[in-house]
């Protein structure tokens, strides 16, 4: 990738724009090291930290049924430590959490709106901690898939992305969903999500380039015919970045949608090819989607005052759920890369 600092793309945007996108990420990083006041260590095992080992970092709040598949998903991937931030959850999975050989955990019942949804909190950690790391910034229902990932563990991702000078792996946040309605099958602590909910949109994605900050914009999928259908544009972006090879001098601005510098949000190549890129499957599509919307409308504590689970909470799910006879089964990362929602670029 080219040059990850704002004066690298300065000949692109302009000096007098490279320096405003300089004033915004200090001002993010500042934001989040007054932030870390709010944080408060439950478990500090950062100490644990090797110089090359890679990172997950997650703001998370009443998430425990998820957590054990989650953390021998990852493990198994080549994750090698964990840090969270868990804002007040009373289900028991900040004990859990604490009790977990390569976790660190921070707590905080400052409110989750306030610190940017958790970037905040997280970009701190990520400045702390990260410096130097492949970083992944995740919510406890995101699975990363890439290329060749079912031989091939994130080390050796990492690994040829260093050797080609890339500093960001973007992907596809892909909704997968059952076969009937949500609540017709009980999620089980520990299981695999994936069992329960297959499926997935292959088509019906629409793609925008956001010109401030560089980045490719999506959205469609189940979420916008499902629950968006009158208003798509208003339907959740999918586009994320959440391998970074981090530096302090990084911020995330919304999310994992998009960084500062600018040019770390170039995922994509305009020239013609493909740069590599993998897919987050989703597993939000669960019965437990229902107790969260619930919560979170109550909360009101998410984007847009959480405008999506009041869809969510609203909608009448019928006898299908979110399947429809163009739906696709997920059956492993070639399948998504025929597909064209993911690519192996030039990794050979």
């Amino acid at each position: 990738m080219a040059g990850s600092g704002e004066s690298s793309r300065a000949g692109h945007v302009g000096i007098t724009t490279a320096l405003k996108f300089r004033i915004e990420r200090r001002k993010r990083q500042f934001r989040a090291i007054r932030k870390r006041r709010e944080l408060t260590p439950v478990a500090d095992r950062t100490g644990q930290i090797g110089p090359k080992a890679i990172l997950a970092f997650l703001t998370i709040r009443n998430e425990k049924p998820r957590l054990p598949y989650f953390l021998d998903y990852y493990r198994a991937l080549g994750v090698d430590h964990f840090l969270f931030v868990d804002n007040g959850s009373s289900d028991g999975g900040a004990e859990y959490l604490a009790d977990q050989p390569d976790v660190s955990l921070w707590h905080t019942d400052a409110w989750y709106r306030e610190s940017r949804f958790g970037t905040d909190w997280l970009n701190w950690l990520k400045f702390r901690y990260g410096h130097g790391h492949w970083t992944l910034t995740l919510d406890p229902d995101e699975f990363l898939v890439y290329p060749y990932c079912d031989t091939r563990p994130l080390p050796a991702l990492c690994g040829w992305l260093d050797q080609s000078d890339i500093r960001t792996f973007g992907t596809l946040l892909l909704d997968l969903y059952p076969r009937g309605p949500l609540s017709a099958e009980t999620y089980r602590e520990g299981d695999d999500p994936f069992a329960q909910a297959p499926w997935f949109d292959a088509a019906n994605y629409m793609i925008s380039k956001n010109h401030k900050y560089g980045n490719l914009w999506i959205q469609g999928g189940p979420r916008a015919r499902a629950y968006f259908e009158n208003a798509p544009h208003q339907a959740p972006s999918l586009n994320k970045i959440p391998l970074v090879k981090w530096n302090r001098k990084f911020a995330y601005v919304s999310s994992t949608h998009m960084l500062l510098p600018r040019g770390l949000n170039r995922v994509y190549d305009e020239a013609g090819g493909e740069k590599a890129t993998g897919c987050l499957l989703h597993a939000k599509f669960l019965d437990t989607l229902a107790d969260k919307a619930a919560e979170e409308v109550e909360r009101r504590q998410h984007f847009a005052r959480g405008r999506e689970y009041d869809a969510y909470y609203l909608k009448d799910e019928g006898t299908e759920g979110l399947w429809t006879p163009w739906s696709k089964r997920f059956e492993g990362w070639q399948s998504l890369e025929t597909l064209g929602l993911m690519s192996k670029g030039n990794w050979a």
